[in-house]
This record gives structure tokens, sequence and C-alpha cells, in this order.
């Protein structure tokens, strides 16, 4: 479990700064549940990951040590958006991931916050940090 949960660390944080959908939908199984934001029906991640990255131009991603239960594990993120307009958003949520057998995801779902106009870093408390990445164009926390 340890290993599915860093695989899916990495990936998202190295897929999401490089805006890789395709490294993004390797860490789900076929047919994987993913609701990302209260409210919004379930899609196939990769489609999700499209989807979120089609108006964001670099990204700088933190996520913490997971919290680990069996097959269940809670993934703290947070994250500096830079849109195609300029435009920051500060962005901090929970990931709550059920792995399947191969160790694959087969259910995500996210509960998250944002603040557009500003590009705060995490606290020093927020941690720790198992993965931080930025997409290549962007300087020292964008």
């Amino acid at each position: 479990m340890r290993e599915a949960v860093e695989r899916w660390i990495d990936g998202w944080a190295r897929g999401w700064a490089t805006h890789d959908v395709e490294l993004i939908g390797s860490l789900y199984a076929e047919g994987a549940v993913h609701v990302s934001a209260f409210f919004r029906e379930p899609q196939p991640p990769a489609h999700y990951a499209a989807w979120a990255f089609s108006d964001e131009r670099e990204a700088e991603v933190w996520f913490a040590e997971p919290v680990l239960e069996g097959d269940r594990a809670a993934v703290a993120w947070w994250a500096i958006s830079r849109g195609a307009d300029g435009r920051a958003t500060t962005l901090a949520g929970v990931s709550t991931i059920r792995f399947g057998s191969e160790g694959l995801v087969v259910e995500q779902r996210d509960y998250w916050n944002a603040v557009e106009g500003t590009a705060a870093v995490p606290s020093g408390d927020w941690g720790p940090v198992a993965a931080h990445e930025q997409s290549a164009a962007a300087g020292p926390s964008l």
C-alpha cells in the first residue's frame, strides 16, 4: 500500500506540474471513480486532468506524507496555479483514495478550496512534504 500511494503522490506531483494527462491516467484502474469536487459527477481521472490543465499555464505543487489505513489513504496537497491569463490561484485540499489489489486507484474523492489572485506557499507547519514539483517555466514559487 505504501508503494502504491507513493507512486500516486509522485505521479500526481509530476503530472500536474508538467500537465502529463497520460501519467495521471496511468495511476488509476479501468473504471475508477473520481469525484474532483463537491457536487460534481464522477468522471474518468484522465478526462478530469485534461480539463483542469486546459486553462493552466504552469503550476507548483506540494503533496504531504499520506495517512494510511488498509487499502485507503488520505493525502493533503497544495498548489499555486497560474492560468493562461497569468493570474495566480492558490489551491489546498485532501484526496481520499482507495486502491485495488493491483496498486491502482479504484476510487478517489477530493475536498478542496481555492483563493484567486494569490500565490501563497504552504506554511511551515503544513507538511511534512512528500513531493514538491513545479512547471519548468516557473521560477521559484512561481
